[in-house]
């Protein structure tokens, strides 16, 4: 009976007054507000001669905090909405679809150009993104790691743009790319469900998108980094063209290992292996890497291209390849053109590509998941705002969290931090929000405010 008597003298009412829930995404507002993007994308997406009542780029803005709130649906706006004493004048959900459908093909690259200045303006305040790190140490002073890779988004409906994947599901397949030193997003192109994983075009699309989001003085040192779809002349080729004395382009890259490289790993004497690392920089039991390049017919791919291959004990219930069962060990390989460092940190740097899958998974949590529209056009305009919110996650846990919280999955910064409930009281010509002292991530959500409260305002 005690475990069920909490209950019994409690009793709801909707006569409330002064309460406000959701009261964290103050923090995403203002820090949009603060960081200059809310006025970048007003001026990127203002309809020339004609005054609408809401703002094009504050009700963006305003998209971008519901999408990095947890909400699915544009009709969700009404939980910002519905609280005007803090948030002000919201728009409704329809002026939310008419923004979308106005964002067409040059607004959206306004829109980009308007992020790389806000992004350019952050970086320079927290003196340039955090290093990257790989097997337990840094990847290198100064270099800026990229990740790209696709994903399939299910689609219920028969959506424009929705078609049977390679996957034997039924969806779109948009491509990113992600900031590893930052967690941004800094490019999505949303693409037919029957797009392919290797189609070089698509990722010589996002790759050119997602390099101008990368302020100018930090493009000198690039590691790009994908599985084996992106592994085709074509990437390969570009990622090379771009090196000159002035700029260096790394690449770290799948790739498949088909009966060259299989002759290849045969005529490999047991000297050639030397053991792997695991994710903290310790040596990983079963587990060895070696090189291929010598040994292989590398004609018609970019000079300095390395082929590296990573042999380990399989896991149990792994499927294995004919060849693999002769030996039981399961091979991967990837190449690089990186001309410096040992093979097991170089494997070890290509293995944390496997980050981006839960960027992945946290962009479809935040947005990328489920696709409002019918109409392809507004659906990829709604992950352009998908994008923003991943950017106002991201820079939030930059500048104004620490500790757990700047390391935490959007899931549970919406528990502790986004979703807190609060008071809001009149008091000294201000408004203020309290947060219950009880709640123990409260100390964090007003230093948080304090933080973002300190930024300059944008010139």
């Amino acid at each position: 009976m005690q475990s069920t008597a909490w209950s019994k003298d409690l009793r709801v009412t909707a006569d409330g007054a002064g309460v406000v829930s959701h009261a964290g995404s103050v923090l995403l507002r203002m820090l949009a507000d603060r960081a200059g993007l809310t006025g970048a994308l007003s001026a990127a997406v203002a309809r020339r001669g004609r005054w609408p009542v809401h703002d094009r780029g504050r009700v963006l803005v305003d998209l971008a905090v519901l999408i990095a709130d947890g909400g699915q649906a544009i009709a969700d706006i009404d939980v910002l909405r519905h609280q005007g004493e803090v948030f002000g004048t919201v728009a409704s959900d329809t002026t939310v679809w008419r923004m979308l459908d106005e964002l067409g093909p040059v607004q959206l690259r306004r829109i980009a150009a308007a992020r790389a200045r806000v992004r350019a303006r952050l970086w320079r305040m927290f003196g340039g993104p955090p290093a990257a790190r790989a097997a337990g140490r840094e990847i290198g002073a100064g270099v800026v790691v990229l990740d790209v890779d696709s994903t399939i988004v299910i689609a219920h409906s028969d959506k424009d743009g929705a078609a049977p994947t390679y996957k034997h599901s039924f969806g779109f397949h948009p491509m990113l790319v992600t900031c590893d030193n930052t967690g941004e997003m800094l490019a999505v192109t949303l693409r037919p469900g029957n797009a392919g994983a290797n189609t070089a075009a698509d990722h010589l699309d996002v790759l050119t998108d997602a390099v101008a989001q990368i302020p100018a003085t930090h493009r000198k040192r690039l590691l790009i980094r994908a599985d084996s779809a992106a592994a085709t002349h074509a990437v390969l080729n570009w990622l090379t063209g771009r090196n000159s004395p002035r700029r260096q382009v790394e690449y770290s890259i799948g790739w498949s290992i088909g009966e060259p490289e299989r002759a290849a790993i045969t005529t490999l004497p047991t000297a050639a292996w030397t053991p792997a690392l695991d994710a903290d920089g310790g040596v990983r039991e079963g587990a060895h890497v070696a090189e291929l390049t010598g040994l292989l017919t590398l004609a018609g791919w970019p000079p300095g291209m390395r082929v590296i291959v990573r042999r380990e004990r399989p896991h149990p219930g792994a499927q294995l390849t004919l060849f693999e069962h002769r030996d039981g060990w399961r091979y991967t390989a990837f190449v690089t053109n990186t001309t410096t460092g040992a093979l097991q940190w170089l494997e070890a740097r290509h293995r944390a590509h496997a980050r981006v899958e839960d960027r992945i998974r946290c962009a479809k949590d935040t947005g990328l998941g489920r696709l409002p529209s019918r109409e392809f056009a507004i659906n990829a305009a709604w992950c352009t705002a998908a994008a923003i919110a991943a950017d106002l996650i991201a820079w939030l846990q930059l500048i104004a969290l620490d500790g757990d919280l700047a390391k935490a999955e959007p899931k549970r910064l919406r528990y502790r931090i986004l979703h807190t409930a609060a008071r809001l009281v009149h008091g000294q010509r201000r408004r203020w929000l309290r947060i219950p002292s009880t709640w123990p991530w409260a100390e964090q959500i007003t230093g948080a405010f304090h933080r973002i409260a300190a930024i300059p305002a944008p010139g």
